[in-house]
């Protein structure tokens, strides 16, 4: 055999095993990709516990202190994206923890109070009464977007929610994000969605909450531009009063959507909540 034809073998050879080679490294990284996707992790601002319900990101954040023999009330937080709940949140947490009051939640993803999102939140539900102790009456805790998921899940489960409370919650799909983004999440057109408005709109939904006298505080500023004071929490509060509803409204003049450290250290709000809460 001539050394040319050797080397040309050599070269096939070498060339094969680095195509070999290329192939595996891609793979592995495929495999690694696929492994941190199914793995979530998640920061919370105060220790706790996370979690998966249904293959869903879920948090537990407990009181050191519980009284013996008893369920311990529970802040239901909204909207756990990553990220959510942050550390603004720290004052509030730290307060309803230290008067005996667990934060918990679940990550259902861009669901806008989607029935897919509420299936979710019901299980959440029966996983923290039935197996870890919390109360039967949640206290939804609405942030932003946070609204339309919590809003939906409480209208269809009033005898299960002590109270309501928000930091300028989304309580009307028209206002925010509108028919034409939420359509996609409600596996219908913008025009089907439309017509069925009422079945899925909070702010069309109350009557419920009402007859179960189930009290709501609101903060929102009036100066919100994404979620506008008047389609939302003004909307609400018009209706449910209307409804003989008990909802107290706080309006920061001259706040909008923002990170205000006002919004997110409201002494009247932790106050409503722990009265309620027990």
């Amino acid at each position: 055999m001539s050394n040319c034809y050797q080397t040309k073998i050599y070269r096939k050879i070498i060339i094969f095993l680095i195509l070999l080679a290329c192939q595996l490294i891609t793979i592995s990284c495929h495999s690694t990709k696929g492994k941190s996707m199914e793995t979530t992790e998640k920061i919370l601002p105060i220790k706790g516990e996370v979690f998966t319900v249904e293959g869903h990101t879920a948090f537990l954040i407990m009181p050191e202190k519980r009284a013996s023999g008893t369920k311990t009330p529970w802040v239901w937080y909204a909207p756990t994206l990553p990220g959510l709940p942050g550390p603004e949140e720290i004052w509030m947490f730290e307060r309803f923890l230290n008067a005996g009051i667990a934060i918990a939640g679940i990550d259902v993803g861009e669901s806008y109070g989607n029935p897919e999102g509420c299936k979710l939140y019901t299980a959440i539900y029966k996983e923290l009464v039935k197996n870890r102790n919390l109360s039967k009456k949640a206290c939804p805790l609405a942030r932003s977007r946070g609204g339309l998921m919590l809003y939906n899940w409480a209208v269809e489960h009033p005898a299960s929610v002590a109270c309501i409370v928000g930091i300028y919650p989304v309580c009307n799909l028209t206002s925010y994000p509108g028919l034409k983004i939420a359509c996609t999440a409600y596996g219908m057109t913008e025009e089907q969605l439309a017509e069925k408005l009422t079945k899925y709109n909070p702010i069309d939904r109350l009557k419920g909450l009402a007859k179960e006298k189930v009290p709501i505080f609101h903060i929102h500023g009036d100066s919100d531009t994404v979620v506008p004071l008047e389609k939302n929490t003004g909307e609400v509060q018009k209706r449910y009063h209307q409804l003989g509803g008990e909802m107290t409204v706080l309006v920061p003049k001259g706040q909008g959507h923002n990170m205000w450290e006002g919004f997110f250290q409201c002494q009247e709000l932790v106050d409503f909540v722990i009265a309620h809460a027990k």
